[in-house]
C-alpha cells in the first residue's frame, strides 16, 4: 500500500454513530476523491454484527426445537457469557487472515459450518463448546433452519475475501464499550482495549482507526430511531436492546485510549506475541482520529441518494477528510 492510501482501518464506536452511513458515504465519491481526501483506496469490508444476528437465530431455533440458548440470556438481553466479545474478535481475524490470502469456503452446509466456526473460536478464547454437545437430531434442524441466512453471510464474505486488494483498503467495523458507569481502563473483555488485546498482531501491524465520535446518550438515541421492525438481520437497521445498550455500551475507551499514549494521535498497544519458539513483548501505535459526529452528521445517507442535501454532504465530507487525513499524515510518520 503506498503512502497515500491507508491499508486496514478500524472503524470503531458506539453503535448508532454514524459507521454504516459513514461507509455508504464513502462508497458515493469517486475513487481520485477517496484517495486524495480520505487517503482511502475501494474498500474491502468485514464487520462483526452477522455473527451477533447468526447467534441470536442459533439460539431462536435451539429453543424451537426444545433445547437451551447457547449464545444470550434471552432474545433481548446480554451475552451469557462477556468473552463472548473475544470471540467476536477471533472470528474477525480469521476474516481477516482469509481475505490477505484470498481464500473462500463452500462447505456442503453453511448452517453446519457457522455453528462449527463459532466452537473453534471460543475455544481460542477458552469457553466451552456448546454446538459440539446438541444432539445431532436437533443440530440439523437449527443448521436447516438458518441455512439461507448463514448462505447469504458466507457467500459475502467468499466474495469479500476473493477480490483483488490491489490499492483496497480493508475496513473493519465493530463496536464496543463498557457498562454504563465503568471507570478507566474498562475491565476486560469489555472495551476497545480488550479488543485490542485480541486482534491478531497482523492486523495490528496494518491498522489505523477511524473513530465516529457520539456520546453514549446520543448512541442510545439514535440506535431507537434507526430501527425497523424485523430488520435485526440489517446492519443499517437493527436496533440494539436497551439492557445491552446499559450493559456493554454505556461508556467507551477510545478518547482515554488516545489520551494514554506516547505518541500524539495514536493508540498505543502493548501484547506479548510469539515470536519463533518464544514470546516477547511488542509495541505498537496505531494511528487514530475521532470524526466529531456528536452533532449528528450522518443520519441523512439513510435517506435515498437523490435527497442528500449539499450543507448535509459538505459537513460530513469535511468531517471525514479532516480526521482521515490525520490518519495518514501520522501513519506515514511513524
Amino acid at each position: 500500500m503506498n503512502n497515500q492510501t491507508l491499508d486496514t482501518v478500524l472503524l470503531f464506536s458506539l453503535p448508532a454513530s454514524g459507521k454504516s452511513e459513514t461507509r455508504t458515504f464513502m462508497s458515493s465519491l469517486t475513487p481520485e476523491q477517496c484517495v486524495q481526501e480520505m487517503a482511502m483506496g475501494p474498500t474491502v469490508q468485514l464487520d462483526d454484527y452477522p455473527y451477533v444476528h447468526l447467534m441470536h437465530r442459533i439460539d431462536e431455533e435451539m429453543v424451537a426445537n426444545g433445547w437451551k440458548r447457547a449464545f444470550y440470556q434471552g432474545p433481548t438481553r446480554p451475552f451469557q457469557d462477556d468473552w463472548t466479545w473475544a470471540v467476536l474478535i477471533e472470528l474477525l481475524n480469521e476474516d481477516y487472515e482469509n481475505l490477505i490470502n484470498r481464500r473462500t469456503f463452500n462447505p456442503t452446509s453453511a448452517g453446519q459450518a457457522i455453528m462449527d466456526r463459532l466452537d473453534s473460536a471460543r475455544a481460542k478464547v477458552g469457553l466451552s463448546e456448546p454446538m459440539a454437545e446438541i444432539p445431532y437430531g436437533i443440530r440439523a434442524k437449527v443448521a436447516e433452519a438458518i441455512e439461507a441466512e448463514a448462505r447469504h453471510e458466507l457467500d459475502v464474505l467468499n466474495a469479500t475475501c476473493s477480490q483483488d486488494r490491489t490499492g483496497k483498503t480493508i475496513v473493519i467495523e465493530c463496536a464496543r464499550g463498557g457498562p454504563n458507569g465503568s471507570a478507566f481502563p474498562i475491565c476486560p473483555p469489555h472495551g476497545y482495549w480488550s479488543a485490542f488485546q485480541q486482534l491478531s498482531p497482523q492486523i495490528l501491524e496494518r491498522a489505523s482507526i477511524l473513530y465516529v465520535w457520539v456520546d453514549p446518550a446520543e448512541s442510545r438515541r439514535k440506535n431507537i430511531e434507526r430501527g425497523l421492525p424485523n430488520a435485526q438481520g440489517s446492519i443499517l437497521n437493527h436496533s440494539v436492546p436497551m439492557e445491552v445498550m446499559l450493559a456493554h455500551y454505556g461508556t467507551d475507551d477510545m478518547a482515554w485510549l488516545i489520551e494514554q499514549s506516547d505518541k500524539p494521535d495514536t493508540v498505543k498497544v502493548e501484547r506479548i506475541v510469539e515470536v519463533g519458539d518464544k514470546y516477547e513483548t511488542k509495541t505498537y501505535y496505531l494511528p487514530a482520529a475521532r470524526f466529531d459526529n456528536r452533532k449528528d452528521k450522518t443520519s441523512f445517507v439513510r435517506k435515498p441518494k437523490a435527497q442528500w442535501q449539499p450543507e448535509e454532504m459538505k459537513a460530513l465530507h469535511d468531517g471525514l477528510a479532516g480526521a482521515l487525513q490525520t490518519v495518514r499524515k501520522v501513519k506515514n510518520s511513524l
